[in-house]
């Protein structure tokens, strides 16, 4: 049934995909952040979609309100109606350094409830992995790979964000596996 009604994304590259759809996004500025993420959200307030931007480095939640600010006027009412929040990755992710993803994935599984609960058609969201450490590599890995499983299930949409600089050819290879999607935006 989910796979059948299909999201408009506001990436004109993607175009329309269905709920559970799990993007990638390999970038090297923050205006190659920007160029994407701020039309996948904007479409996302527009489809009646709760809408959630985990951000890290180069961007800052502020950054990010700002760039979505220009896009979108009313953005101060989707806040106050609770349709979009912006957290910096310390809010959302341990803060014992290391990364935990069963309390992650039942996060993402509770904000997509909660968002069903208040009327709103399902969770889009990103997060940019930018403070991940080489420690935690194996983990997140293997809790991207769980996120296709989890996503597949419900009404979520996701674009998780990879910096270029950061990633070797292992990191590249194992992202890329684990994603529908894959986008690179390479300084424009």
């Amino acid at each position: 049934m989910m796979k059948d009604e299909t999201r408009k994304t506001g990436v004109d590259v993607i175009g329309n995909i269905p709920w559970g759809t799990h993007i990638c996004l390999f970038y090297q500025t923050a205006e190659d952040l920007i160029d994407i993420l701020v039309p996948y959200f904007k479409k996302g307030l527009e489809n009646n979609e709760f809408c959630m931007w985990v951000t890290s480095e180069p961007l800052s939640v502020e950054d990010a309100k700002r760039a979505l600010q220009r896009e979108i006027k009313e953005l101060d009412e989707h806040i106050e109606r609770g349709q979009i929040e912006f957290l910096d990755y310390r809010q959302w992710y341990p803060e014992s350094g290391r990364f935990e993803a069963d309390r992650v994935l039942q996060g993402w599984v509770e904000k997509e409830q909660q968002a069903m609960k208040r009327g709103w058609a399902g969770l889009r969201l990103t997060r940019n992995t930018f403070w991940l450490g080489k420690e935690d590599w194996r983990a997140f890995a293997d809790y991207e790979a769980t996120i296709d499983q989890i996503i597949n299930k419900h009404r979520m949409i996701t674009i998780c964000t990879y910096f270029l600089d950061r990633c070797g050819a292992a990191e590249i290879v194992d992202v890329i596996s684990i994603h529908q999607f894959v986008l690179t935006r390479r300084g424009g």
